[in-house]
């Protein structure tokens, strides 16, 4: 059975030593790394495709890693965006100023690489918690990424890789509403092309296997819109 689809960060720093640094220990820890080096182009980016987590350099020519943060929180499409502020300021009124803004967490230079990593790990927790390997339960369905087990009504499902993948985007966001192409995103990749009729297509094998047990369809088609778990 296939592993979760990874984490995708964007990371957003204008000095190249300190991106390629952390862009390689990115890439090391397991999650999909896109980079810019300026403010302007990490919105024009934000806006294209959504990553799962941003981190954000503060001091940056333009429009500053501040600007940047505030503008996300504004947004409501990305106000719930991860978002980790790296800073070479680090009195305690920027850090405060830096949260004020928006930044869910702040972490001043020079920093220890194993810190922020850690800092990372734990604001996926809350958006893409099946890459940290937490346990994702919604009622009677239960997946463990750890052993890749999925149950319903404790009885044992055999699912396919996709299919694994598209259970898992749903628990990790029960109620929220997934376009075909934010599914494909998640569940494909961003660089691999498929029909938007393939989501139909797996939603449907999906829909099977968790019937087996007997429950209620747990998946919610949303007309004009996508699909929604519960």
């Amino acid at each position: 059975m296939a592993a979760v689809a990874r984490a995708t960060v964007l990371l957003v720093e204008d000095e190249p030593a300190q991106r390629e640094l952390l862009a390689y220990n990115l890439e090391a820890e397991g999650y999909d790394v896109v980079t810019a080096t300026n403010g302007e182009e990490a919105l024009a980016m934000v806006a294209e495709r959504a990553p799962d987590l941003v981190v954000l350099d503060w001091m940056m020519p333009h429009v500053s890693g501040l600007e940047v943060c505030r503008r996300l929180k504004a947004r409501a499409a990305t106000r719930d965006l991860p978002v980790l502020m790296l800073s070479a300021r680090s009195e305690e009124t920027d850090m405060v100023r830096g949260l004020e803004t928006g930044a869910d967490d702040y972490v001043s230079k020079p920093y220890s690489l194993g810190e922020v990593m850690a800092r990372i790990r734990a604001l996926l927790r809350r958006t893409r918690p099946a890459v940290v390997g937490q346990v994702l339960e919604w009622g009677d369905i239960r997946l463990d990424p750890e052993t890749h087990r999925v149950t319903r009504a404790e009885t044992l499902l055999a699912l396919a890789p996709t299919e694994y993948r598209l259970l898992a985007t749903f628990l990790e966001r029960p109620g929220r509403v997934w376009s075909r192409e934010q599914l494909l995103d998640r569940v494909w990749g961003r660089d691999i092309y498929v029909d938007t009729r393939t989501v139909d297509v797996h939603v449907g094998r999906l829909r099977k296997v968790l019937g087996r047990s007997g429950g209620a369809d747990p998946i919610r088609t949303v007309r004009g819109a996508g699909y929604a778990l519960g």
